[in-house]
């Protein structure tokens, strides 16, 4: 199947890597010299440092040349870039068979990213969402991994899953796109909190507590939104979860980790260098806690740190002082 995957950054990269032993894969991003420097150097220093990139993989920095004769479009950009990216596809191409690999939500309105698309594509386009526990840097190494795909046509689901299913990277399907999304959007909220816990040195037992309690917020705003309760016990619920709010490789618990160390929120963006998707996902979650009306304390807590200046002890402190309750 031919590929055209859009966007070069770390995520993108390690799925053009993956797919491209089975699959002819062009990989389209919007800066022609960081993609002349891929083509050139066969690798991604800036985003994956140290990872070859396959002799076949190719790179066009034009779009409407990266869409020609492609059966396939992979839109693996950052969630701000989701819906400017799809709007220029579908200017150029608008039946074509879609997957998105971004996790978070459109902002403003606080819309998952399949509302969205559907603003945007032709009626009837086959299309969903790849997500899973996954850091990119360990996907382009061949590690094993598995993942979800997920679309409300189960036979496109079914279908694709099984065409980009390899020894290294599982692929599993599902329906429940509202779960999918949701739970990847999310757990990188409680990644953050998850970091701030680390930061303050509260152990393993604090961190515990925050990742089930995370997990129950997950539940009960997937829930309310028409998610399916098991779809966040599995690998873009739960699992995701688990990997975000431990991995040294996180983003988003490296944010909570810094925060905690008293570092500003605009530094830690810039020295990350990569898109925390959890600093934006965080006020579009309380947003939905409370359109929904559905508790959801640890969110509260982290946009309180992230958006109103909060200390991190107290917003700690704030949290164990809630009055105990039926689990």
């Amino acid at each position: 199947m031919k590929f055209a995957i859009l966007g070069a950054g770390a995520w993108g990269t390690a799925l053009a890597i993956s797919f491209s032993a089975r699959h002819q894969v062009v990989l389209w991003g919007r800066e022609p010299r960081h993609l002349e420097a891929l083509r050139r150097e066969r690798a991604n220093t800036r985003y994956l440092p140290g990872i070859s990139l396959p002799a076949d993989l190719a790179f066009e920095p034009n779009l409407e040349r990266a869409l020609d004769s492609a059966e396939m479009v992979l839109l693996a950009t950052s969630t701000n870039g989701f819906a400017p990216t799809l709007k220029a596809v579908v200017k150029l191409v608008n039946t074509l068979p879609l997957i998105w690999a971004c996790k978070g939500f459109e902002t403003p309105g606080d819309r998952l990213l399949h509302e969205t698309a559907a603003k945007y594509l032709a009626p009837g386009t086959p299309a969903g969402a790849l997500s899973g526990p996954s850091f990119a840097l360990e996907v382009a190494q061949g590690k094993p991994t598995a993942l979800t795909l997920a679309s409300l046509d189960a036979e496109y689901a079914l279908r694709m899953a099984a065409e980009l299913n390899s020894p290294a990277l599982r692929i599993y399907s599902s329906q429940d796109l509202i779960g999918v999304e949701l739970g990847g959007a999310l757990k990188n909220v409680m990644a953050i909190a998850a970091g701030v816990s680390d930061g303050l040195g509260l152990g393993n037992n604090a961190r515990a507590a925050l990742i089930t309690r995370g997990l129950a917020e997950m539940v009960r705003l997937g829930i309310a939104m028409g998610g399916q309760p098991e779809t966040f016990m599995g690998l873009t619920g739960l699992g995701d979860l688990v990997l975000t709010a431990t991995g040294d490789l996180s983003r988003n618990r490296t944010v909570g980790k810094r925060l905690a160390q008293g570092a500003p929120l605009n530094v830690i963006l810039d020295e990350l260098g990569h898109v925390a998707e959890g600093v934006l996902s965080a006020g579009a979650a309380r947003d939905l806690a409370i359109k929904y009306a559905v508790d959801m304390p640890i969110t509260a807590a982290v946009c309180a740190l992230l958006f109103d200046g909060a200390s991190p002890t107290d917003t700690v402190r704030r949290l164990l002082a809630r009055d105990p309750k039926a689990e």
